[in-house]
């Protein structure tokens, strides 16, 4: 069994100069005998958006409280930039409802002892900016609309100096608009040099906000990298719609491509080197229908299914 390290105790180590969190077989195992996080080894490089990918139960919420030291792993090590430099938001935000969103941060700026009380106000106001409530500073929290209070729980999370924010499921929720919001404040975070990992169920939302991921499967490692290197593991595919689909599926292999799929309206195929306006004027010439021609870049939905062979909403 590895060693334990928490982030304070006797031994504990800042992580590499190029990572903001590394964890080495980190394990988490409740009474019962649940393995909720099995042998997890993450790199989490500096100044990254870096996606922590899992369906609802997969682990990603048991590893964020290990990492704040929350609960103490059953085994494992895990290195983490100094507390005071972290900030975290996990499983929503609280506040006073009655309360403005500027008071509501003065309070839980007091409830820090390691917070100078004299720069409160300053600190506050500058957070209250740093996340666009500068405006509605006096308004009172139960007014805020979903994405102002998502907003208003980072606030909180920056009320120092950060090198690393980490926050469990952002956007989770959230409408269209807040989840934009949110999206827009985390690109901005991670713009100023602030590392954010970022707890998702969310596979189209990590792809669009964050350059890394991991991918979780039932409290194991799947996958990770760079969100490019990992959608770089599935082959892009063209699409074709059309009324023909045994003439299609015979051009396509004729034209050498390759795991030709055809179904009751479609046909698709790895595009590898082939260009897509080719392929459409082979189809023509010989006199396949063509109603629509798309090039189908993997998503992470079809990184995870191509590792796991399962659908995203396995239960963890």
């Amino acid at each position: 069994m590895s060693t334990v390290l928490e982030v304070g105790a006797p031994g504990w180590a800042s992580p590499p100069a190029g990572d903001a969190i590394v964890t080495e077989g980190l394990t988490k195992q409740f009474k019962g005998g649940q393995v909720a996080v099995d042998a997890l080894d993450l790199a989490v490089p500096r100044g990254s958006v870096y996606g922590f990918l899992g369906p609802n139960g997969s682990g990603k919420t048991t590893t964020i409280r290990m990492l704040l030291g929350l609960i103490a792993p059953t085994s494992g090590t895990y290195e983490v930039v100094p507390l005071s430099r972290v900030g975290a938001l996990v499983e929503g935000p609280a506040f006073y409802p009655y309360l403005s969103g500027e008071a509501n941060l003065l309070r839980f700026d007091a409830a820090d002892a390691t917070a100078e009380g004299r720069t409160a106000k300053a600190r506050v106001a500058a957070a209250l900016d740093r996340v666009g409530l500068s405006a509605a500073a006096a308004k009172r929290y139960r007014a805020y609309s979903l994405g102002m209070r998502q907003r208003l729980a980072i606030a909180a999370a920056l009320l120092g100096p950060r090198e690393l924010l980490i926050l469990d499921e952002p956007t989770n929720g959230l409408d269209p608009q807040g989840t934009r919001e949110v999206r827009a404040l985390v690109r901005d975070i991670a713009a100023d040099g602030t590392t954010v990992f970022v707890s998702s169920h969310l596979l189209a939302e990590v792809e669009q906000m964050c350059t890394h991921a991991a991918i979780m499967r039932t409290g194991r490692l799947v996958a990770q990298g760079t969100i490019a290197s990992l959608n770089g593991g599935q082959a892009t595919r063209v699409r074709i719609v059309t009324p023909d689909v045994a003439d299609a599926v015979r051009v396509l292999a004729t034209l050498g491509l390759d795991d030709v799929r055809g179904t009751a309206d479609d046909v698709t195929a790895e595009l590898g080197g082939h260009a897509p306006e080719r392929i459409n004027a082979a189809l023509v010439a010989e006199g396949v229908a063509v109603r629509g021609l798309a090039v189908v870049r993997p998503s992470l939905e079809d990184v995870f299914v191509g590792l796991t062979g399962e659908g995203f909403d396995v239960d963890g």
